[in-house]
């Protein structure tokens, strides 16, 4: 099967700026296309990697990819799905997390021989003149179609969209213009918040050089009701294991709710779609098995084979500890009750860990409580449905104390 048909039937491709165009460059030809990444963090999180997932895919096929490091967009700060504006960011800041994200993306990405290359678009931002880039690019651009982008919308709602954020789809549009002129990239990709932006670039470049290049957005990594995938009450889930456990990132796909599981196996793994098919025939409780699958998998993708079946050996240590015998102490729990204010320290009381909320407070400054096996040590932690998976949340003392709690 050619490359665009696999995208296709693995579910990333959103919308296009001409689909028939695109899948004939991408199934029967070799181009140079790019995808952009704003620094924002010292490390890349699971959304970057659905786009890494895409950009592997592209380049096993016999395209080049271009990796445009934001070090001067990020200065500014894009507004997309943003309701407040971004702190501005110092170019030490900025550069020492490109670096981070360069030596991650180097795990999937072949950038040996010219086979993919990465740039800096502080490399040329930080050089424009104002007045020149106002004639030159600004000129292009109709301020009533920018103010009707999605991009914007949530901010001027709130009526906080400031000047530089302005700018943002200007630098972004320039950079493809720049790209295309320099390395005849005809093809910028990236997540679908980003469709006003891309088509923006692809009407400067047929403005400014007479060309047509091409726009692409694949699908967000959300849950069935819309919410984004890749967040946990630590805060995001990132490829770096110190910042992210390879333990944790490995149960985060493991605990993943079921309606999930079959479209993060499309999207996150190479698996081939007749064992994702048969893996998708399972229910009840062997839907685990291929949760179970999925988590090692992409594991095994971000750390190695190595880290992901120790990973899965521990997971599988830990759920026969849990589960040796059937009279483990459990409480039914209403979700009144905890609508009502049910923290880390009602629950440590609940379950017998703790006499006291004072004795609950030294437990969790010992580092030795776990909910669903993350670490919780924030005595103001709040219980609520959703740190349930599938109505049941696992309150666990030290290794070898477990209750369970249901939700009724």
């Amino acid at each position: 099967m050619k490359v665009f048909d696999i995208l296709e039937e693995r579910g990333f491709v959103a919308q296009a700026t001409n689909l028939e165009k695109i899948k004939d460059l991408l199934n029967n030809q070799s181009i140079t296309f790019y995808t952009g990444y704003d620094p924002t963090a010292d490390s890349l999180h699971v959304g970057h990697f659905l786009q890494l997932i895409v950009m592997k895919y592209l380049q096993d096929a016999g395209h080049r990819p271009i990796v445009l490091l934001g070090g001067g967009t990020t200065m500014v700060g894009d507004p997309t799905g943003k309701t407040d504006m971004r702190r501005i960011m110092t170019r030490e800041e900025i550069a020492h997390n490109a670096n981070c994200f360069k030596e991650q993306m180097e795990k999937f990405i072949d950038f040996s021989d010219d086979k993919a290359i990465m740039v800096d678009n502080f490399d040329w931002l930080s050089k424009l003149e104002y007045i020149p880039f106002l004639r030159d690019i600004g000129v292009h651009f109709s301020v009533n179609r920018m103010l009707g982008a999605e991009a914007f919308k949530s901010r001027l709602e709130k009526g906080g969209l400031s000047f530089i954020e302005f700018n943002y789809m200007l630098m972004q549009s320039y950079d493809y213009l720049l790209l295309n002129q320099k390395h005849n990239c005809v093809l910028q990709m990236g997540g679908d918040d980003q469709w006003s932006n891309i088509i923006s670039g692809v009407d400067l470049i047929r403005r400014k050089e007479n060309k047509e290049v091409y726009g692409l957005t694949f699908n967000l990594l959300t849950t069935n009701d819309g919410k984004k995938m890749g967040k946990t009450e630590k805060g995001a889930v990132w490829l770096n294991e110190e910042k992210t456990s390879v333990y944790d990132f490995f149960q985060y796909w493991r605990n993943i709710d079921d309606a999930e599981v079959v479209k993060c196996l499309k999207l996150l793994t190479f698996l081939p779609m007749d064992e994702i098919k048969e893996l998708a025939k399972l229910e009840g409780k062997e839907i685990n098995k291929a949760k179970e699958k999925l988590a090692y998998e992409i594991t095994a993708i971000v750390h190695g084979n190595k880290k992901a079946s120790q990973a899965l050996e521990a997971a599988k240590a830990l759920f026969e500890s849990e589960t040796l015998a059937d009279n483990m102490p459990s409480k039914e729990i209403s979700l009144l009750e905890l609508k009502e204010g049910f923290d880390i320290l009602d629950a440590l009381i609940s379950a017998e860990f703790a006499s006291s909320k004072s004795e609950g407070r030294r437990l969790l400054k010992e580092r030795c409580i776990y909910i669903n096996n993350d670490l919780v040590e924030d005595f103001r932690f709040i219980i609520n449905e959703q740190v349930f998976t599938n109505n049941e949340m696992m309150l666990k003392r030290g290794k070898k104390k477990y209750f369970k709690f249901i939700l009724k």
